[in-house]
């Protein structure tokens, strides 16, 4: 797997001490087809590793499982592929149910773009929770430590500087999971996946952190997974401040040097100690 999650590549590196030949490490990035019950869904360009929480993850969070419980089993399959390729997971439903519009999207979503295709909040209400009621509150001088404190937990960013990251935080700032991917959407669906694989969903009282900007989709997977607060260290677009305002997520932003945006819901941020 080690060398599927990170390759070496020869470059030619220019810089002041002139132009020589090296070897740079890159981040891996693969094809990964999620199947629900044999039937193809969607296809990622993901980081190898994780696959069964990112396959689950997504699921969860795109409306295809309602509850963990409802997943019997998760699967590679080998199909005609050469054996250790592992770019195929099967979710296998406990209860399989004829296919539905959720399963002939046949989504392909690639390692920037998550909900393609999805242009309004009423199109994914329908399975996205309403967290409003979340009684977090989170001190000011906790957030802001927040992108220093996943940064130093991206291992695989120390040797690539080409991946994103996404955490589950407490309230003290404890980081609970880290997962990095070459995708956003993906990095936070390993993130939702393994609490759902821990029996924690849904994630009322936690953080979502996230190393990059906010998009629509971030949002909604937070939602449907009961978070009531995301922190980013980069922007949210504005379709995530509608959505955020609409469910009841508190989105804060632009985490820098002691400062933050709170776009929504900014009862939740209260003063340090």
């Amino acid at each position: 797997m080690a060398e599927r999650v990170a390759a070496r590549r020869r470059i030619i590196r220019f810089g002041a001490e002139g132009r020589r030949a090296t070897v740079d490490t890159l981040a891996g990035e693969e094809p990964m087809e999620v199947r629900v019950d044999g039937t193809a869904v969607s296809v990622t360009m993901r980081t190898p590793g994780n696959d069964f929480e990112l396959a689950l993850g997504f699921c969860l969070t795109e409306g295809i499982v309602d509850r963990p419980d409802d997943v019997a089993a998760i699967r590679y399959c080998g199909d005609d592929r050469p054996a250790g390729t592992y770019n195929i997971v099967d979710v296998r439903r406990r209860v399989p149910s004829p296919p539905d519009e959720r399963l002939r999207r046949n989504v392909y979503t690639t390692s920037s773009c998550g909900v393609c295709g999805t242009t309004s909040i009423d199109a994914v209400r329908t399975h996205v929770a309403d967290v409003g009621d979340d009684q977090l509150r989170v001190a000011v001088d906790v957030l802001a430590t927040l992108p220093d404190r996943l940064r130093h937990r991206q291992r695989l960013f120390d040797r690539t500087g080409g991946l994103h990251a996404a955490a589950l935080a407490l309230p003290d700032g404890e980081l609970r999971c880290v997962r990095e991917d070459v995708g956003r959407h993906n990095a936070v669906d390993k993130v939702l996946g393994w609490a759902a694989t821990q029996g924690h969903l849904p994630l009322a009282g936690h953080v979502l952190v996230v190393s990059g900007r906010v998009a629509f989709e971030i949002v909604q997977k937070a939602a449907t997974a009961g978070v009531p607060v995301i922190a980013a260290v980069s922007a949210p677009t504005s379709l995530a401040v509608d959505l955020a305002e609409s469910v009841g997520v508190t989105l804060v932003g632009f985490i820098r040097d002691g400062g933050m945006n709170v776009y929504t819901r900014a009862d939740r941020v209260v003063p340090g100690a």
